[in-house]
Formats: C-alpha cells, structure tokens, sequence
C-alpha cells in the first residue's frame, strides 16, 4: 500500500526522465550518489548515448521507501510493538481509549497532513484488528508515519514505556 505522501509526489509526469544531477537534487544526495545507486541496482535506469537517465516515478520511490530507520523511529517501531502487544491482551481497553483520543486529536486537527493520518486511523481502528496491528508494527513508510499520528497514547503505562524505551538504548 503507498502511502498518500507517495501518491501526490508521483502524479506528475512519472514517466519524465531525469538527469543524475536532477535525480540527485530530489533524493537530497550527490549526483555520484545517484549513479553508485543506479550501478548496485537501487535505482533504475536507462541509457541515452552515454548519460543516464532516470524516471521520475523511480525516483520518488526510492525517496520515499527508506530502507534505514532513524532511532526515533526504531524507538517508535518497539513502542508500536508494546502497544500492538497491549491490544491484543486488552483490545476493548486499548481501542475504547484509542478511539477517546482520536476524537481529541480529530477536533485538534480539522485540515491538513495529520487530519489525513488520523482519518487512516479511524478506518484502522474501525477495521479488522490485523490490519491495525501491522500498522502498529510495519517498518514501512507508511507505517513510520502512522505512528508520528498515533492515537495510543496512554495504551502503555509511564513504567511499561519506559522499559520499551530504555530497551531500545
């Protein structure tokens, strides 16, 4: 599933080719970067004489598919874990509560990105119980974002997510 971040960045022309230098300036790195990638088969190519030349829409999967997870996320990825863990001992509690805040957080946050994160939320929570808990546990993109918006707050208590947290030092 792609994520909706994912979806705008790709609706322009993603058959466009690019330079390396242009695929270098979206991905934020260097053009050799880019071209070290497109050797070792991270990101694909074609050829036009001697230059490469790379699709947009190949580009922007590769922006948004980071295989490495920064330490917030990997903290974010084990609470996820642990609450994932608390629903499935306790789901009535963990989802009336999860459901308590969502409200809260819905009436904080009318527009924008976060509405969009909580309104996937909703549908989760809404939904059948192992479609939440993967996204409570994926690795993905989409999952990393999910749980910057999550509305479990609280499903851990103050000593359970400390050692998740201190776990993860």
């Amino acid at each position: 599933m792609r994520t909706l971040v994912y979806e705008e960045a790709v609706r322009g022309d993603s058959d466009e080719l690019l330079t390396t230098g242009e695929a270098a300036t979206l991905l934020g790195v260097s053009r050799q970067q880019v071209v070290n990638m497109a050797e070792r088969g991270d990101l694909p190519y074609e050829t036009s004489g001697t230059h490469r030349r790379i699709r947009r829409s190949d580009v922007e999967r590769a922006r948004f598919s980071t295989r490495r997870m920064s330490a917030d996320q990997r903290r974010s990825l084990r609470l996820g874990y642990a609450i994932a863990g608390k629903i499935v001992q306790e789901p009535e509690t963990a989802l009336s509560l999860g459901r308590a805040n969502l409200d809260r957080l819905r009436a904080q946050h009318v527009r924008g990105q976060s509405a969009q994160w909580l309104a996937q939320w909703q549908r989760l929570i809404d939904g059948p119980l192992d479609e939440l808990l993967l996204a409570l546990t994926s690795p993905s993109p989409r999952g990393r974002e999910l749980r910057q918006n999550s509305p479990f707050a609280g499903v851990l208590d103050e000593s359970e997510r400390a050692a998740v947290l201190a776990a993860s030092r």
